[in-house]
């Protein structure tokens, strides 16, 4: 394609750069540029491409998008943002494939993945749809699963992804877009035909510093999409609404709303409600328990009818909705008196919410096992120790992807969440003893959650991710055992 088409809707302050060269491919990491590629500087929190414009030019190549001046000799294009322009360069590059698909995204702390899986589930089954899918999980292709680094890929690999999907027939994507994802432009220029806000608890403050920013960064999503499907219930939603240019569609259990849900029955393995829309009530069975679960089945409901599906089709589609993976996840445990739950939970909020279920249906003691991830929000620690100390019975505190961190260094700052409890707990950092050790010291009926991992199946120490699959750790251990 010619640089001068791949330019399009970018705005160009200087250029040395022969507008009609041919330009084969974009990179934005130096270490994958071929011959040929046009090289895009991204600013970032983490590192500056423009300090790499020179391996680049080594590498073959052709020319480079920036911001700043390159120092080295090599035709250049000047932008005033590099990470908005490479949205923009993905669009053009890939024949803007969002344009031919309804597109939904999921924005909130929380109940990201279940919301897209559940909406997933109602498009396919009751809208005849192919739907592509972005997420924390997994990215999938209707059926096809595609492996996934982080929940909201850079700005060009979600533009190969959304034509991916267009070639393969898909008419709608159902994508989780992290706050990380929308402050660094990752889907920048894509417009929405609904936007979901599921609800905001503290997360990511590393990142963005103070509850406000954080809002403010999800708050976004809100000025890209046609329809706003928010939490009326969640003290957050007025906030993220200010700046709004979407229309409101508003969901909620005790706030008034556009959607409700009433006469909600929890129960060990189900939620049921009411979804109650003005004069029409429909009876609504979902197969997750938990009461965090009415929340994310609303909004896929309100989504759903934003997008043109009644709700008793949707109700039809939520019955027979497959359990999502990592979420309140029962481990296969033959044999034995007690149960194994794997759950995500990695939030102090996601950590309340996974252990009041359990302690819902509980019939001996909660006993949860979790840690805190290494280089990331240190003011939480000690917050999921206090929900650990409230509502469990039995704590073993461990790893959880340490990173760069001594994981010694991160349980010492989760202790003081333990202060004036009576909580039993022990601090095991090997998180694969610490699951042998929930497993040798278990009780009769007693409900093991290991939090913090869910559908993850490694351990992230320094920079590397070491395979480690809490459901093969289990059964591995029991069959030794046996």
């Amino acid at each position: 394609m010619k640089l001068k088409e791949l330019l399009t809707g970018i705005p160009v302050l200087s250029a040395t750069a022969d507008l009609e060269m041919e330009v084969s491919n974009i990179s934005y990491d130096s270490r994958t540029v071929k011959p040929g590629d046009l090289f895009v500087a991204l600013t970032g929190y983490a590192a500056d491409g423009h300090a790499f414009i020179g391996k680049a030019r080594a590498a073959g190549a052709s020319a480079v998008l920036c911001e700043r001046l390159p120092e080295e000799e090599i035709p250049y294009i000047q932008t005033e943002n590099s990470r908005r322009a490479l949205a923009v360069l993905g669009a053009n590059f890939f024949g803007h494939p969002a344009d031919s698909m309804t597109m939904a995204a999921v924005t909130g702390t929380c109940g990201k993945t279940t919301t897209t899986y559940l909406l997933k589930a109602i498009l396919e089954q009751e809208a005849g749809a192919k739907v592509g899918l972005i997420g924390t999980n997994q990215n999938m292709i209707g059926d096809e699963v595609l492996h996934t680094e982080r929940t909201t890929p850079e700005s060009f690999e979600v533009q190969r992804l959304f034509a991916r999907m267009r070639d393969a027939g898909c008419t709608h994507v159902v994508m989780e877009t992290s706050s990380h994802a929308l402050v660094l432009d990752r889907v920048y220029g894509v417009h929405y035909a609904v936007g979901i806000f599921t609800n905001l608890t503290q997360d990511h403050l590393d990142f963005h510093k103070t509850m406000e920013a954080y809002c403010d960064a999800k708050a976004i999503l809100f000025q890209n999409c046609g329809v706003g499907v928010v939490n009326a219930d969640d003290p957050w939603t007025a906030r993220l609404l200010k700046d709004a240019s979407c229309r409101p569609f508003t969901y909620a259990k005790d706030a008034a709303a556009d959607l409700r849900a009433e006469k909600i029955c929890l129960s060990a393995d189900r939620v049921e409600f009411d979804a109650v829309k003005g004069a029409d009530r429909v009876k609504i069975t979902v197969g997750i328990p938990g009461e965090f679960m009415v929340y994310n089945t609303l909004d896929a409901l309100a989504a759903a009818l934003v997008l043109g599906i009644p709700l008793e089709k949707s109700a039809r589609a939520l019955a027979n909705v497959p359990h999502v993976k990592g979420r309140v996840e029962v481990v296969p445990t033959p044999g034995k008196d007690y149960t194994v739950l794997i759950d995500f939970a990695h939030t102090p909020d996601s950590m309340v919410n996974v252990l009041q279920t359990v302690r819902g249906f509980a019939r001996g003691r909660v006993v949860a096992l979790f840690g805190c991830g290494g280089d990331r929000d240190r003011t939480k620690r000690p917050k999921m120790g206090a929900a650990a100390a409230e509502l469990s019975d039995f704590a073993v505190v461990t790893s959880d992807n340490p990173r760069t961190e001594d994981p010694d260094a991160i349980i010492q700052e989760i202790l003081p969440g333990f202060a004036g409890s009576k909580t039993p707990y022990v601090v095991l950092a090997d998180r694969v003893e610490a699951i042998h050790y929930c497993l040798d010291h278990a009780e009769r009926d007693d409900v093991i959650v290991l939090c913090g991992k869910g559908h993850e199946t490694y351990q992230e120490v320094g920079h590397e991710k070491r395979h480690m699959d809490e459901r093969e750790i289990v059964a591995e251990y029991l069959a030794e055992k046996k």
